[in-house]
């Protein structure tokens, strides 16, 4: 095992496919994204808008709850630093919701976000998403394990105070850090 690899992780090539629910369809006509919440502005883009944003483009590792990591994994898309700026969050805001298709929550102290490899990625490894990996969008937060890495994400809810999403309320760590081996709480 790698140095590289969080304690209590093995590594796989691949990047299984783990999610609840069924894969949403996708409908460019009608898709948005939305950040609200306690921010200056509410900000929704449509789908031409977010995909046609200058992209960055950077390679993480990613690292499952259930214990596997898969490496050097290059991911594109647009920053959520530059997203959220544009919103403007207020300073009471110190949390956020990631909503997701299906009704998927995910919480995150907003400082989680604001790091500069945190991306509502398009693309992986050069391809566009696949929709059992997210597609057409998936928030990546690298490192944090990968149940923050919400797929299909649609909103960003600024809050003052923390509340649980959908695995924090089953018992999942409030912030996932796989090197602190934070998997429950």
């Amino acid at each position: 095992m790698s140095d590289a690899v969080p304690p209590g992780q093995y590594t796989t090539r691949e990047l299984p496919v783990l999610h609840i629910g069924d894969i949403p369809r996708f409908e460019s006509r009608s898709w948005t994204f939305t950040i609200d919440g306690l921010v200056e502005t509410e900000k929704s883009w449509r789908w031409p808008e977010i995909r046609g944003r200058e992209a960055t483009t950077f390679t993480a590792d990613f690292h499952c709850v259930t214990t596997w990591t898969s490496l050097q994994q290059t991911w594109e898309g647009a920053p959520v630093s530059e997203l959220l700026e544009e919103a403007g969050p207020l300073p009471e805001a110190k949390f956020v919701m990631v909503h997701a298709d299906g009704g998927y929550t995910t919480n995150l102290p907003l400082a989680d976000l604001l790091h500069e490899d945190v991306i509502l990625a398009w693309n992986r490894n050069g391809e566009a998403l696949e929709p059992k990996h997210g597609y057409p969008l998936r928030l990546i937060v690298p490192h944090l394990y990968g149940w923050k890495s919400a797929k299909w994400v649609r909103r960003l809810e600024l809050l003052a105070e923390d509340r649980l999403g959908y695995w924090e309320e089953r018992g999942y760590h409030r912030r996932g850090d796989p090197w602190n081996e934070e998997r429950f709480g």
